[in-house]
């Protein structure tokens, strides 16, 4: 298998990268094609944030590689302002690494 790597993804409304006025409804239908997409590249969907009323979403994947999730976008037609390959740092994982060394 193919070792994966976290990314986020943006979507805003203001940037013409989030639809305006999309209703919850509308974007779980959305929503179900971006899962096939993500699918067909390999692309694993953890979490998305979605602020309907301001207009964003942040979209959390494990993917191989920053342009899998890009491939999962265009197959849908879903433009992003940004792709970005995270690491996880929560207090757990802060601690852990502090008290190793």
């Amino acid at each position: 298998m193919e070792r994966m790597k976290f990314f986020i993804d943006t979507h805003d409304v203001a940037k013409d990268t989030f639809p305006a006025g999309i209703t919850p409804e509308q974007f779980e239908g959305f929503f179900a094609q971006y899962e096939d997409a993500c699918q067909e590249e390999g692309v694993v969907i953890l979490r998305v944030h979605v602020g309907y009323d301001d207009g964003l979403a942040f979209c959390f994947t494990m993917a191989p590689d920053a342009d899998a999730v890009r491939r999962a976008h265009e197959r849908v037609g879903l433009a992003f302002d940004s792709i970005c390959e995270v690491a996880t740092a929560t207090p757990g994982d802060t601690f852990f690494r502090r008290n190793a060394a």
